[in-house]
């Protein structure tokens, strides 16, 4: 069976979709048709633009451009993941782009060079930037998650630490228990997804390969490496983020700041 096509007639057809979405909701008064409105506009916009920019970058195939990309990417996600942190931590935002950064970066040169071995492939933005963003996106969320639970945490529980450091504790040792419970909240999404994957979701990469007419068993092994992939990034970004909160929230002298 040939690829699908979808024309702009189609995505009108599809817009049907919201329409009744719409309607659901003034019929049971729910009061969403405003944001389910914006929420589509944006949608349709957004992607929009972006194909178009993407389909230029693809065909043109300058280096720089798609290190441009690349950064403008990770610096959105930087400032998404911050923001949903908080704004008044000194120092967040270069913690967290280095943090999302590092993660991507580690998990994008394994995967090239001991599971895919195809250098040439990383040139080329057709592969570079879809893997890019699937990547960055999962650090992102999992450092946010991660991230905003810590400093809830620290800046709920002054009492408790400060008891520790009374009693000869570090900073480190003082804080260790809410770091831990910090991550592992952060990493809850992405732990719950590779439990169901396949069985109860099927995500967006298998879903493309399949409508495009890969193999089944060869898109099940891209989902898989993808999986890992987000895991791995999603551990290193959790850890690294919450490394760089853990320093802020102490003072030289080893006291706990407030945020």
């Amino acid at each position: 069976m040939e690829r699908i096509e979808l024309d702009f007639i189609d995505l009108g057809l599809a817009l049907g979709l919201m329409v009744l979405a719409i309607a659901l909701s003034a019929w049971q008064r729910l009061g969403l048709e405003g944001q389910l409105a914006l929420a589509s506009a944006r949608t349709m916009i957004q992607l929009l633009m972006v194909g178009f920019f993407l389909e230029v970058v693809f065909t043109w195939k300058n280096p720089l451009a798609v290190l441009a990309v690349l950064m403008v990417m990770l610096t959105i996600a930087a400032i998404v993941a911050r923001n949903r942190i908080s704004q008044k931590v000194p120092r967040l935002l270069p913690w967290v782009w280095g943090s999302i950064a590092i993660s991507s970066a580690i998990t994008l040169v394994y995967v090239n060079l001991l599971v895919l071995r195809q250098p040439e492939a990383w040139t080329n933005p057709q592969y570079i930037i879809p893997l890019t963003g699937i990547v960055l996106g999962n650090a992102m969320n999992s450092g946010a998650i991660a991230g905003e639970r810590f400093v809830s945490t620290l800046n709920a529980s002054p009492v408790e630490i400060e008891t520790h450091l009374c009693l000869g504790a570090t900073p480190e040792q003082a804080i260790a228990t809410y770091r831990k419970d910090a991550i592992r909240a952060g990493l809850i999404p992405t732990i719950n997804t590779m439990m169901v994957v396949g069985l109860v979701t099927l995500p967006g990469i298998i879903t493309g390969q399949l409508l495009s007419g890969v193999n089944p068993l060869n898109a099940a092994a891209y989902q898989i490496l993808i999986m890992f992939m987000l895991a791995f990034a999603s551990v290193v970004s959790a850890l690294l983020i919450t490394k760089g909160i853990s320093r802020e929230f102490f003072n030289s002298a080893a006291q706990l700041q407030k945020f």
